[in-house]
Order: C-alpha cells, then structure tokens, then sequence
C-alpha cells in the first residue's frame, strides 16, 4: 500500500485482462480463486525454480547479454505494481530486458497475456534501474528452450500504466466492472457459479 493506494500485482493484472470481474472478486469481496491449486501453476513454478539454478550458459551469448538477475522481485511506487521477473537481463547495447521462462510449446504465436506481463515488467525495470527497456523475451521451456524476442513500444507501457489505474479505480471505489466480452472465456472460470 502506497498511502491509500494499494499495490496490485503483475498477475492482477493479467486476470484484469481475462475479465475485469477477477478484480472485483478477488479485491472488493475477498474472495480468492486458488490458482495455487491447477497444475499449470504448480509445474510453472517448479520449471521456475530449475531455471533459476540450472540457466543455460548460451542464452547469454545468444541474446548480447552482459549480466543478468535471477529471480528479481520488483516494485512501482508510481504504477502501484510488483512482482517477480524471471530474470533481468542487462544487454551489451545498455539496455535491459525482461525474460520470463513459460511452461509452453510455441506454436507459431505468442499470447497476448505473456506480451503484457513483459511490458509491465519493462515498466517496472525502468522505474528501478533507470535503464531503457525496449523488448523482452520468452523461452519456452517445451519447445528445447526456445528464445522468443517481444519489441516494446514507449505507446505499449503508456497503456500498461492506464490499465493499472483502471484496476485500482475498482478496487478503490468498489463497482462492479463488465465481465469479459469472450463468453469461452467463462466455460472454465473459477468464479462462474457467482458472476451474474
């Protein structure tokens, strides 16, 4: 909490971008959705955790990488947002990314939702290192550690930032958003059984 501001997290956000409802249920009636407990998320962070220890040596090589930080927990008193990157890579032109390691197979497309987590993370390593972040990358862990690059706009943090005041305007003044447009969306939503 910044003053009466809260802090929300990078995942917060990601959800908000799903449905905005997510926000309303799990910050104005505290109700969680346990995501602790889908498989997905257990083998994600397990994959995690052995990249933290065992990173391979060319991603280095491969990506103009000077020095990198593993496992870095970071956080906007300006955006009001935090979270843990993968890693951030700092780069032989003097720039940094952020590298997020994704429990996934590519297959010929990267989602939106691990765009988006990218840009917040460029928000947030700028705000703490004063150092421009212009791309980040995705290594796809079932695909032999495929290395993806991410251009990111100035245009695309710009609209990281107002999707964040959007989140913390339900949260401050507790109104209840529109569900998401995409009705698939809420075939397997944790929350379907209460959204009107």
């Amino acid at each position: 909490m910044v003053g009466d501001t809260p802090i929300i997290n990078v995942s917060d956000v990601l959800e908000y971008l799903f449905c905005p409802r997510f926000i309303y249920y799990i910050y104005c009636l505290d109700i969680p959705q346990h995501e602790e407990r889908r498989f997905k998320v257990l083998k994600g962070r397990k994959v995690h955790e052995e990249r933290r220890i065992n990173n391979p040596e060319y991603l280095r090589k491969k990506l103009g990488v000077t020095h990198r930080e593993t496992s870095v927990f970071l956080a906007s008193k300006k955006h009001h947002i935090k979270g843990v990157v993968d890693e951030v890579l700092f780069l032989e032109e003097g720039k940094a990314a952020p590298l997020e390691y994704k429990f996934a197979e590519y297959k010929n497309k990267v989602f939106e939702t691990y765009k988006h987590q990218l840009t917040l993370q460029a928000l947030m390593i700028q705000e703490n290192y004063n150092i421009e972040v212009n791309r980040g990358f995705i290594c796809y862990t079932r695909s032999n550690n495929l290395i993806k690059e991410i251009d990111i706009k100035p245009s695309e943090i710009k609209k990281a930032s107002q999707t964040i005041d959007e989140i913390l305007q339900i949260i401050e003044k507790g109104f209840y958003p529109n569900k998401t447009k995409h009705k698939n969306k809420c075939i397997d939503c944790c929350y379907r059984n209460i959204c009107t």
